[in-house]
């Protein structure tokens, strides 16, 4: 009767320490985020962890490393929230980007910055893409309107580039939606 009770029991250590160990090793990948305004109102952006939906989930623990508008940046994840170092002082572009083993996960968000706080904008990939398109559309559908076309295609350029938005940041943002459109 002995030997059947320490089997017993060492038949239940193992189960436990089995199903411990399995649950240590689950861990929760950042596949999806989205960007707010941090809680406190310091000039600084909340990356908050989101399942494909873009719900919130509070799961997501540890460091992962960002691209934020070119600089390598590790954040630091407690209950699906990280805080990105930088302060935004002027509205500007903000390109975030993150790789893990499923793939990269990047957006663009314009943040415009006012006396009420940060307000993030997600552009889409969409936007970029159609703003040029219909421009060289309608100055090849009204001849007399191709400078105008030109003098709008190099506002549009300037603007991105004078708010932090990258050429690098514009075709990759593109390229990204492009490849996830199939």
């Amino acid at each position: 009767m002995k030997q059947k009770s320490s089997i017993l029991l060492l038949c239940a250590i193992y189960f436990f320490s089995f199903t411990n160990l399995v649950s240590a090793k689950q861990r929760y990948h950042l596949d999806n985020f989205i960007v707010k305004e941090n809680l406190i109102k310091n000039n600084k952006l909340a990356i908050i962890a989101c399942d494909s939906l873009d719900e919130p989930t509070d799961k997501l623990n540890g460091t992962f490393l960002f691209v934020i508008n070119g600089f390598k940046q590790q954040l630091n994840f407690s209950g699906g929230v990280a805080i990105s170092p930088q302060e935004i002082d002027k509205s500007s572009f903000v390109f975030l980007k993150h790789q893990n083993e499923h793939g990269t996960h990047s957006k663009l968000y314009y943040v415009m910055k006012n006396d009420d706080g940060l307000k993030p904008i997600k552009i889409s990939w969409v936007f970029l893409l159609l703003i040029p398109l219909v421009i060289i559309f309608i100055a090849t559908i009204y001849k007399r309107l191709i400078l105008l076309a030109i003098v709008a295609l190099l506002a549009f350029a300037y603007f991105n580039y004078n708010k932090g938005l990258s050429f690098e940041g514009l075709f990759e943002t593109v390229s990204a939606g492009i490849r996830s459109f199939f």
